[in-house]
């Protein structure tokens, strides 16, 4: 197999500067409004609660925009990306709103290493990131190495049961085509365009990625030592993830057009690292 983060990361590298400069990324309302929000960060905070003074870092935080949400929601906000590319796009971002925001270039599995171990009361983990990874318990570990005595792990993620989906067919049924658990061969795309507006035509077209069962995750998490605290399955996931059969509702949101509550589209986890250990 070929190394999937340099095949990965040539894809990024090449979709950050076009998606900083696609509307639906909205770096203009960015700098020209400092209370504005990702559509992302927007959905997660009913669950996600007041973030005031913690010390928060986002794994896989891409060009930055649900970083720098964070930060204006209170939060001392650091972005780790392998993204070369993302994460100048991210700082040239927070530099143009003048907002003090860090952004790291680092795999997430080595964020332990690069950054201070014991130290963030929130690891925060949006949409479209763990499907990047071959091993969600080195994932889970490196979760647990981050954060603080009683700090908090919050992600929202595409559902396992949605990437397991076959593309659209024209009769509208769903089909279980892809792997649902984690399994050691990746799947592999070989597909142009991306996920946002724009004319850019990208040649780094081929990607490994991974499925990982919900179960899969809950256990890599317990098993670290960390605590679920919550866990909501969704009707609904902020990108055009099956077209032809959703429709977009309020908030950047995509739902099934036909009976949405057939599938979760989307859920939110939270865990916590108990602030003392438990008794044996």
């Amino acid at each position: 197999m070929n190394d999937y983060r340099s095949l990965n990361r040539a894809s990024w590298d090449e979709r950050a500067p076009a998606h900083a400069a696609s509307p639906d990324y909205a770096l203009d309302r960015f700098r020209a409004d400092p209370s504005f929000l990702s559509d992302v960060v927007r959905f997660d905070l009913p669950l996600l609660g007041s973030v005031t003074g913690l010390r928060g870092v986002h794994l896989q935080c891409h060009i930055g925009t649900d970083t720098l949400s964070l930060s204006r929601l209170g939060a001392s906000m650091t972005g780790l990306d392998f993204s070369p590319a993302a994460v100048e796009q991210a700082r040239a971002l927070v530099a143009s709103t003048g907002e003090d925001v860090t952004f790291i270039e680092a795999d997430v599995y080595d964020a332990a290493d690069v950054l201070r171990e014991d130290a963030f009361d929130l690891v925060f983990t949006g949409i479209g990131a763990l499907c990047w990874l071959p091993d969600v318990r080195r994932w889970a570990s490196v979760v647990r190495r981050l954060l603080a005595p009683g700090g908090r792990l919050f992600i929202r993620e595409g559902h396992p049961m949605l990437w397991s989906l076959a593309d659209p067919r024209p009769d509208g049924l769903l089909v279980v085509e892809h792997p649902y658990f984690e399994r050691a061969e990746p799947l592999v795309w070989d597909e142009g365009g991306t996920y946002v507006e724009t004319d850019v035509v990208f040649e780094h077209n081929l990607t490994h990625q991974w499925n990982h069962g919900l179960a899969e995750i809950v256990t890599a998490l317990l098993d670290v030592g960390l605590s679920l605290t919550g866990l909501v399955e969704h009707d609904s996931v902020p990108w055009l993830a099956l077209p032809g059969l959703m429709e977009q509702v309020p908030g950047g949101e995509w739902r099934l057009a036909d009976r949405p509550w057939r599938l979760p589209h989307s859920y939110t986890l939270q865990a916590v690292r108990p602030a003392t250990p438990a008794t044996p």
